[in-house]
């Protein structure tokens, strides 16, 4: 005699594209911490950095997120994002390290920029930062589809003593075996959100609920049009000689040093509708709103060869 069994379709073995990515994303956060001893998350409040942070919160949960974050203040960053930065940490009972590029600019150590943007100035603190705290796995926010030097770290990317990046040494990565083996000084740089793209992150946020900083959605903002940008007028960020300022309906599509940081123009006032508008866009968020990326085709690969993100 058999008993009878209820068939199980075949829908029922299979994740969508976003239950997906998040298994993805939360093994590898899972195995980086299994593999390494000191692993820390670069967080600074902007989208990425928090769909990470909440996926981490997740990978633990019911436990806490078993390592700190890190940011690193150029001195430039939006006002609105800080104050999220430090909302968060306190709601999830988060250990912050900061490191100020202002402390480096004051005892000489860097120097202002002619252009008046400390983008670029973030590396050295960066690795300091990871070198005091003896750091040896950094989570980072990256993606594939920001800027074509991402596609070639894949998800695991070895960083030499120095912290320097050599795409000639990249690892392949066969089969979501993922390799943080380093010797000692080295350390690797981990991104989970590898696979995802600006309008996977978008739809995440809308179907966790997860909170942003305001700027990402549209608002009312005094902005000035430079080089097919808009810029945000403000303390560190001045119009210029002969520039108009107007007051613009615009959000933000990424966050970072305001003085190099554009905004768009935008009407999409809840997430539904920044989901819509994504979908629509032709143009990466680096591309369309990072001014320290035009510098040259090479402008991001560059300062990663340097310890750059």
């Amino acid at each position: 005699m058999s008993l009878a069994t209820d068939a199980v379709p075949d829908d029922a073995y299979r994740l969508d594209q976003l239950d997906a990515l998040e298994s993805e994303a939360i093994h590898i956060v899972r195995e980086a911490v299994a593999e390494l001893e000191r692993p820390v998350l670069l967080f600074s409040g902007g989208k990425d950095s928090v769909v990470m942070l909440h996926l981490a919160a997740k990978a633990f949960w019911p436990g806490p997120v078993p390592f700190p974050v890190l940011h690193v203040d150029t001195g430039h960053n939006f006002p609105e994002v800080l104050a999220f930065r430090d909302a968060t940490v306190e709601r999830l009972g988060l250990r912050l390290h900061v490191a100020h590029v202002q402390d480096y600019l004051d005892d000489g150590r860097l120097r202002e920029r002619s252009d008046g943007t400390r983008n670029q100035l973030q590396t050295q603190p960066l690795l300091d930062a990871i070198a005091e705290h003896r750091f040896d796995c950094v989570f980072g926010g990256g993606r594939r589809d920001e800027e074509k030097a991402r596609a070639k770290e894949r998800v695991v990317s070895l960083r030499d003593e120095f912290g320097q990046w050599d795409p000639r040494n990249q690892r392949p990565e066969l089969w979501n075996l993922y390799n943080g083996r380093h010797r000692p000084g080295e350390h690797v740089r981990v991104f989970p959100l590898s696979n995802w793209t600006e309008l996977d992150v978008w739809r995440y946020i809308a179907r966790e609920g997860i909170e942003l900083p305001a700027l990402y959605y549209a608002h009312q903002r005094d902005v000035v049009e430079r080089d097919g940008m808009l810029l945000a007028v403000g303390p560190v960020s001045p119009a210029r000689d002969g520039e108009p300022v107007t007051t613009r309906q615009v959000r933000y599509r990424t966050v970072g040093d305001m003085s190099c940081t554009g905004a768009v123009a935008s009407d999409a006032c809840t997430v539904d509708d920044v989901v819509v508008e994504i979908a629509a866009t032709r143009v990466t968020e680096r591309g369309a709103t990072r001014a320290d990326d035009r510098v040259t085709e090479a402008a991001m690969e560059d300062r990663k060869k340097e310890g750059y993100f």
